[in-house]
């Protein structure tokens, strides 16, 4: 059975593998989430051991929604009477997307009207709404014109653990903290005889979750603790109702995999010893970590004080990690200084330690005077926060006064140019979740470069610069040449703190057949990245290009969203980006043509990583112009972006200026009643022969709809027109 596992996100890949460790036998990371797949007795146990969940959906029906009527009839048809008493309280959960409805309690309203309805219809009495503690707890996402309507076996948000009284302004959640320990290792670090430290601990959450996550306490005993009993959360005896009452959850099975943690927990707390340290300057949040940590059952383990991170004292065990959350919301005044004051205080403190440390975004962490060796992007609620881990403390590639390694002024040029740009693109990167992206275009013209980040979508999250270096002039010394690309790439290496290995070089030389790339390495290593929601293979290092045009980023998004339910033709289809992208957004086919067999294979590949392939995605190695002049079918949605030229031994030699009216013409024949076509080139010196076009076809330039934030810099990078037919 398949299900979802929901998370915040920039935790989906350490929730897949932790619920892989579960014993799940597949778990795939998704946006905000995991697709599982196992037995019910699989998902209670998610309910119950689950550091980083936010919820365990169980699917019971899924089915077309295009409108609030559809959405009504959809669960009125949904057999209740066999999932919930009529005695039972309820409460509905709803998550929409897209054009269908766009009001989520208005949909979790429709939702509850036809339970009620159906009950009612039965003969059965309408239950009760209890939207803080239900007895049952239904959730709805409608995406893509589908609604999936799920049973919530957590009853609520898993975050919760039950033994929190007392907190400080701004709360870290729990599987936000326990994501935290996790990327510093602590569970083997403990194991192993090392320590834990917070030395801005506020209410305590980090070292209270690190305390019972080395006591192997399973997350939900004391989340679901009968709250009428008064024995301590320590006790092994204490009684813990079911989180759900709908019909199906297996009481039998939830009460053997509850009877199993309490064995685990009486070992765990037995051996539990103090190895693990707090202190804040406020006297308060001490207070309140104390009586968290008592609540717990963990107060014994953890030693709290009040006292400044300047006076940070050694701790007694040699090894061991730090664990923070320093202040840097809206609410708790982010404070360089204070960052600094704690890198130099772990420095001088604990250096061979390893650091995991929540800071509220990267110029922050910088601060700290610490180099990371992994940096991940994690929500703490709605606000992106940075997370650096370091291993160990001290070796940084720092000076002692915890200053960055001197740049020269040219390389800090590039830099501060580059953290601009980053603090410019923030919120638009979190609004469309991109994670590869410009970040430099000759921005600086003595620095004539362009620099595309690619965030890996996979278990390691690393990052990897493709450094695209201009040709200079003939004037310019090639001492000055090699020294500027030196700085150009100081500075980019210090901005991400990536190493040299992950960071692809191309210098544009000229040669006699014209521009091209020189040096490519043959390293044969693809990583997995993310766009509009699909994933794509890209090589940064043995090719011309990548695999992926980022400019025509926002192109093919809107691509995908009209090809839904529709035919999509991709022309000159390169690695086939577009036509996965529809065929993961609902289109009915795609046909992909290409005159290069590793193109189409690299297409192939990446409808494959997508779960897509068959007779619905054809690919056909061809000449486009002559394949659209045999072709006899119709589609609806057709994307063309032609090279400039090429000379191919198996095709006759193209021109974009040349055969532009063949090339069209051929494809507009090609539109089923009511269907557009989108041109699309980069040959600068390109003029649309618009007069004879308009004999065939109605044409619009759309190029500044198709031109991405990162581009705006460079807004000749590609022109587009949308052609319809002439009825």
């Amino acid at each position: 059975m398949k299900f979802f596992v929901s998370c915040a996100k920039g935790l989906e890949y350490l929730l897949a593998d932790e619920l892989l460790a579960l014993g799940l036998p597949r778990a795939t990371a998704t946006i905000a989430g995991v697709n599982a797949e196992g037995e019910l007795r699989d998902a209670q146990r998610v309910v119950l051991w689950s550091r980083l969940a936010s919820r365990v959906l169980w699917p019971l029906a899924e089915f077309d929604c295009p409108d609030e009527g559809s959405l009504y009839q959809g669960v009125l048809a949904m057999p209740w009477e066999t999932h919930l008493d009529a005695e039972l309280t309820l409460a509905v959960d709803a998550h929409v997307s897209g054009d269908a409805i766009t009001h989520a309690r208005f949909a979790a309203q429709r939702i509850k009207d036809a339970v009620v309805d159906r009950l009612r219809g039965q003969g059965l009495e309408r239950p009760s709404v209890n939207v803080e503690l239900p007895d049952v707890r239904i959730n709805l996402s409608l995406r893509k014109g589908r609604a999936t309507i799920s049973i919530d076996l957590g009853g609520g948000s898993l975050h919760r653990r039950g033994w929190r009284l007392a907190q400080n302004d701004a709360p870290l959640k729990e599987n936000l903290a326990a994501a935290v320990l996790l990327r510093a290792g602590w569970p083997k670090i403990h194991a192993e005889g090392g320590g834990l430290l917070d030395p801005m601990c506020g209410g305590g959450t980090l070292l209270i979750e690190g305390a019972l996550m080395a006591a192997d306490v399973a997350p939900g005993l004391q989340r679901y603790a009968d709250p009428s009993a008064t024995a301590r959360p320590s006790m092994a005896g204490l009684s813990t109702r079911p989180p759900s009452r709908w019909r199906g959850f297996d009481q039998a099975q939830w009460r053997e995999l509850v009877a199993e943690a309490r064995e685990r927990e009486r070992v765990g707390r037995a051996a539990l010893k103090q190895v693990i340290h707090g202190s804040d300057l406020d006297p308060q949040a001490i207070r309140a970590a104390r009586q968290n940590a008592e609540e717990a059952g963990v107060g014994q383990a953890i030693w709290f004080g009040v006292r400044d991170v300047a006076d940070l004292q050694v701790p007694p065990q040699e090894t061991g990690c730090v664990v923070c959350n320093p202040p840097y919301d809206e609410r708790l005044a982010a404070d360089a200084a204070l960052y600094r004051r704690l890198g130099e205080a772990l420095k001088r403190t604990v250096p061979q330690w390893r650091a995991s440390l929540l800071c509220g975004n990267a110029e922050l962490a910088f601060a700290t005077g610490l180099r990371a060796r992994r940096t991940y992007q994690l929500f703490n609620g709605a606000i992106e926060c940075t997370l650096i881990v370091c291993d160990p403390i001290a070796v940084a590639g720092r000076a002692d006064d915890g200053q960055p390694r001197e740049l020269s002024e040219g390389a800090q040029m590039v830099a501060n140019r580059l953290r601009k740009n980053l603090k410019k693109f923030k919120s638009w990167r979190a609004r469309e979740n991109v994670s590869c992206f410009r970040a430099y275009d000759a921005d600086l013209p003595e620095y004539a470069a362009a620099i595309d980040v690619y965030q890996e979508d996979g278990g390691k999250r690393r990052t990897f610069l493709h450094v695209q270096e201009y040709a200079a002039p003939a004037t310019i010394p090639d001492a000055d040449v090699r020294r500027r690309r030196n700085e150009l790439l100081a500075a980019a290496r210090e901005v991400f703190e990536v190493p040299a290995e992950q960071v692809a070089l191309k210098s544009r030389e000229r040669g006699k057949g014209g521009s091209k790339y020189g040096r490519f390495e043959q390293r044969g290593e693809f990583i997995l990245v993310r766009e509009n929601e699909t994933l794509l293979r890209v090589n940064l290092f043995d090719y011309l290009d990548t695999g992926l045009f980022l400019d025509h980023r926002p192109l093919r998004r809107h691509m995908a969203a009209q090809a839904r339910g529709k035919r999509f033709l991709n022309l000159f289809c390169y690695t086939g980006v577009a036509s996965v992208e529809a065929a993961v957004a609902g289109a009915a086919a795609t046909t992909s043509v290409d005159l290069s067999g590793t193109y189409l294979q690299w297409c192939a590949d990446n409808l494959a990583l997508n779960g897509m392939g068959g007779s619905r995605h054809q690919l056909v190695q061809a000449d486009a112009i002559q394949w659209l002049e045999a072709e006899q079918g119709q589609y609806d949605v057709i994307f063309c972006d032609p090279p400039t030229f090429s000379n191919s031994a198996r095709a006759e030699d193209f021109d974009v200026q040349r055969e532009q009216l063949r090339l069209l013409r051929a494809a507009v024949a090609r539109l089923a009643p009511g269907g557009v076509l989108y041109f699309s080139n980069n040959f600068r010196r390109f003029k649309l022969e618009e007069n004879a076009i308009a004999g065939f076809a109605r044409c619009r330039e759309i190029s500044a709809r198709t031109i991405g934030p990162d581009f705006e810099r460079n807004a000749r990078i590609h022109r587009a027109w949308e052609l319809q037919r002439l009825e």
